[in-house]
């Protein structure tokens, strides 16, 4: 089985301890993922903090001709890639899978390849003139997680070479070989040092997000984990972007015709088996028609076919790692154990691997864990509601604020109540809908900073006037 390196400077570095990384669809050993040490860290902030010297100064355009051609070198590697990424992170090939991934990868870098930054005059008239300026921050450290590790690396990669950064990347120690092999096809493109990979367990991370070399830090993650890079950011005042743990809720009025609704709200919470930060963890239907979704929904469920990610009839995969299958677990068990009514699955798949079946679970209320915390997995608690003033104030009760969704047959009436959601983003008879040109990320306890888009961009920028 193949040892992994890592990659700093534009070298594989050899390094002597691994860690087996395996499929959790039956717990076969992918590959060994390289433990770095601090030395080793040190080694690619520096290689780097080189490379910054002279990739901050190429020409815009050079930068953005880089990331185009970036794509197209990820492009001729798109199967290759998705095939690790589901063997490593358990989602299936086909659907809104891998290869769906690997094209929102795609996607992703070839918008950001075409936005700019350019000079913003302003002030312009007799009393002189006042420009501004977005400079590259320096070396970027990236923490990523191991829902869509392959996309999110793209999302804190791309934007921050394209403003003029270097960046080290520190994957999931989960799923970390399909990021490695991402970077070693980057760097058939760029500079030596422009990105580098090193990887390990939690405490290489940590290393990171306090490294005195890092001017700035971009992670994905939990909120808890969220708080501990920040935390760490202090000695050195680091920028930071943070896209935290989500609770979102979808809203659905009583003038939806359930059979039409049930797909969207099924994927707006099952999309990757419910491991997406922005989908839908807590669903509020109108008392007149809660049964009606609730029937849709079961009935939606069981065309799902759930197994081994490389059996591309399969739809859904596994849970992607022993504790967060326990942690789904414990969430339906409690819930049952409160009155909750399962609808649909509810006991763990008599298979081997993380496999848990899609979860639908009625009669449940705030006070259950199963809405109060993110559950991060294949299971939706479907809460009733007679009064729709009363379960905006319910929904938004929550420390998180990533996204929410508003379910009308009523387009207007429908943004009027999404726009008192407290959330990031917010989507209207869909969820979790997001897009390169749109920015993203968080309120309250859910981050801090957006990426995305030219808003997104700046993220990876500082601001210097020149006045004359």
């Amino acid at each position: 089985m193949k040892q992994y390196t890592l990659l700093i400077g534009g070298e594989r570095v050899a390094v002597s301890s691994h860690a087996p990384v395996s499929n959790p669809s039956n717990g076969d050993i992918v590959g060994y993922m390289p433990l770095a040490s601090e030395a080793e860290l040190d080694r690619a902030v520096d290689a780097a903090a080189e490379a910054f010297a002279g990739w901050s100064r190429m020409p815009d355009e050079k930068r953005a001709q880089a990331c185009r051609a970036l794509a197209e070198k990820i492009s001729e590697h798109a199967e290759e890639l998705a095939q690790l990424l589901t063997r490593e992170q358990g989602k299936p090939l086909s659907g809104l899978g891998s290869r769906f991934e690997i094209g929102g990868a795609l996607a992703w870098t070839r918008h950001t390849a075409e936005l700019s930054l350019p000079v913003e005059i302003l002030q312009d008239d007799n009393e002189g003139r006042v420009d501004l300026y977005r400079k590259p921050i320096g070396v970027v450290g990236s923490i990523t997680p191991w829902n869509w590790p392959v996309m999110i690396a793209c999302w804190h990669i791309i934007p921050a070479i394209r403003a003029g950064n270097t960046i080290v990347i520190k994957p999931s120690p989960m799923t970390p070989l399909s990021t490695i092999r991402l970077v070693e096809i980057m760097n058939e493109i760029l500079p030596a040092g422009v990105v580098n990979v090193v990887t390990g367990e939690n405490s290489i991370g940590a290393a990171l997000s306090a490294h005195p070399g890092i001017a700035k830090m971009i992670f994905t993650g939990s909120t808890e984990t969220g708080k501990k890079v920040m935390a760490s950011a202090v000695a050195t005042l680091k920028r930071l972007t943070l896209e935290l743990g989500g609770n979102d809720a979808g809203i659905v009025l009583p003038d939806v015709d359930p059979a039409r609704i049930a797909e969207g709200l099924f994927w707006g919470a099952f999309i990757n088996n419910g491991q997406t930060c922005a989908a839908l963890k807590r669903l509020y239907v109108h008392d007149s028609i809660y049964d009606d979704v609730c029937n849709a929904l079961v009935d939606y469920a069981g065309k799902i076919a759930i197994g081994d990610g490389l059996d591309e009839t399969n739809i859904l995969g596994p849970i992607q790692n022993e504790m967060q299958f326990n942690k789904v677990r414990e969430l339906v068990e409690d819930a049952r154990a409160k009155g909750g009514r399962i609808l649909t699955g509810g006991e763990p798949m008599d298979r081997p691997g993380y496999f848990y079946p899609i979860t639908l679970i009625a009669d449940v209320d705030h006070g259950f864990r199963i809405v109060d915390e993110e559950q991060f997995g294949p299971a939706l608690p479907i809460i009733r509601y007679t009064d729709i003033d009363e379960v905006i104030a319910r929904a938004n009760d929550n420390p998180a604020g990533l996204g929410g969704s508003v379910w009308s047959s009523d387009p207007e009436k429908a943004k009027h109540y999404a726009l008192q959601l407290e959330c990031g983003s917010v989507w209207i008879n869909k969820h979790g809908a997001i897009q390169p040109n749109a920015p993203f990320g968080g309120v309250k306890q859910s981050g801090i900073g957006v990426e995305f888009g030219a808003e997104g961009l700046k993220e990876f920028t500082t601001i210097q006037t020149v006045l004359s």
